[in-house]
């Protein structure tokens, strides 16, 4: 009898298992179509709302409603970047018409020297339309723009300044601050060195890298979200945050912009100790005891529900709930799809985690139903919580990078 069991599960096992495996293959792919007809639902009724090219989409308004940015906002490039991404999926010419005109309108960014964001509204609007037109006056507009990213580049601290001189909501001043957003404006300057030949950009690339993984990022890989430096010296004065719970709590989106940016910087280097930093940041974040199932964190990791109730000096009494932060989650995704292809085996992992939120943020509890949350594809995201500022709304970037995942998921976007 037991004989006969063991043949009849040899048997039944790989059917079974082929049954098995088809539903999650077709449900993954219907996710993808479902999230693909939300986007194009959500986007043509925001193309319909605004035709005004000086406004920018960024998140909602308390009462719902699209909230629009101008042109300097550092979020401008994620909206056209969107377009080209929704472009890509479904290669219909209305979406690459929209991405051009709205890509188009930001051109006069190029000259842009008053913070360090240029490489997020640029890159990610130009930079994309390369992937799909070939333009020499978009490629010089690109070169220009990361002329202006590195007039902000101090080879004493060796790292672009972040932001102008200003008090920090820990109320000292910052001379010289460096953010870990910035390791996301890098791949701008790699680009303009592999156009011009110059090796200037890719130099203040590296070194702004080597900087920010020498005093950004703690002992378990966490990372500082501030560092501000002497600008005489170099030397760092104060390692703090501004949108995370506090100066040795790990912001989430913070941590995202980390393993993306380095990610990047060992695509176009090819030096192993930027995918190692990547890697490890990665394992902070996948392994962190205080990440929810769903993959989706927390706006930071350290907060817990009594902590920030009781112990931190910002009201946060109306909120009876720590908010999640999708796009510090799509970031990650997007990141780890990058990342797992240079490991090989080893990749495995961190694709499978990628693979996990994106299923998460493509759930009813993350996507937005049509025709809702002022037109954007995901909700709950938050911007800076210690500012009261953009706290579980949906975010232009989050929409950005989960659609970047989502073609990187595919294979239909390369590295």
């Amino acid at each position: 009898m037991q004989l006969k069991t063991s043949i009849c599960l040899f048997l039944i096992l790989p059917f079974l298992a082929f049954s098995c495996a088809m539903p999650v293959r077709v449900v993954e792919k219907s996710s993808i179509n479902r999230v693909i007809s939300v986007a194009e639902q959500q986007y043509t009724k925001m193309l319909e709302a605004n035709k005004n090219l000086t406004k920018y989409p960024r998140t909602t308004n308390i009462d719902g409603n699209t909230k629009y940015v101008g042109i300097r906002d550092w979020t401008g490039g994620f909206w056209p970047g969107g377009l080209w991404y929704l472009y890509d999926f479904t290669k219909e010419n209305q979406w690459k018409d929209a991405a051009v005109r709205w890509t188009e309108s930001l051109e006069q960014n190029q000259y842009n020297t008053s913070h360090h964001d240029i490489g997020f509204m640029m890159y990610c609007s130009y930079g994309n339309a390369l992937r799909y037109a070939h333009s020499k006056k978009y490629e010089d507009i690109l070169v220009q723009s990361a002329k202006s990213l590195i007039a902000r580049y101090n080879p004493v601290v060796k790292s672009i300044k972040s932001w102008n001189t200003k008090k920090s909501w820990a109320e000292n001043t910052w001379y010289f601050p460096v953010i870990i957003d910035n390791m996301m404006n890098l791949e701008l300057l790699f680009y303009a060195s592999k156009k011009t030949g110059d090796p200037v950009y890719r130099n203040v690339a590296v070194n702004h890298a080597e900087t920010t993984r020498k005093n950004h990022l703690r002992n378990d890989y966490s990372s500082y979200h501030v560092v501000d430096y002497d600008t005489l010296t170099g030397k760092v004065l104060f390692q703090q945050t501004n949108q995370g719970f506090s100066d040795n709590s790990q912001w989430a989106r913070g941590q995202a912009w980390g393993i993306y940016g380095f990610t990047v910087v060992y695509r176009e280097t090819r030096d192993k100790k930027f995918l190692n930093t990547a890697r490890e940041m990665a394992d902070f974040y996948i392994s962190n005891p205080n990440l929810p199932k769903d993959k989706i964190p927390y706006w930071d990791f350290n907060v817990n529900q009594a902590g920030y109730k009781a112990d931190w000096k910002y009201d946060a009494s109306k909120f009876n709930y720590i908010p999640r932060d999708a796009s510090a989650a799509a970031i990650t995704a997007s990141a780890l799809l990058e990342m797992s292809h240079y490991l090989g085996i080893e990749g495995k992992r961190y694709r499978n985690f990628a693979i996990e939120t994106l299923r998460s943020l493509s759930s009813p509890e993350y996507l937005a139903e049509p025709g809702t949350n002022g037109f954007f594809i995901l909700k709950h995201s938050t911007g800076s919580f210690p500012h009261g500022s953009e706290i579980d709304v949906p975010l232009v970037y989050a929409d950005y990078y989960f659609l970047e995942a989502l073609l990187r998921y595919q294979d239909k976007l390369s590295f």
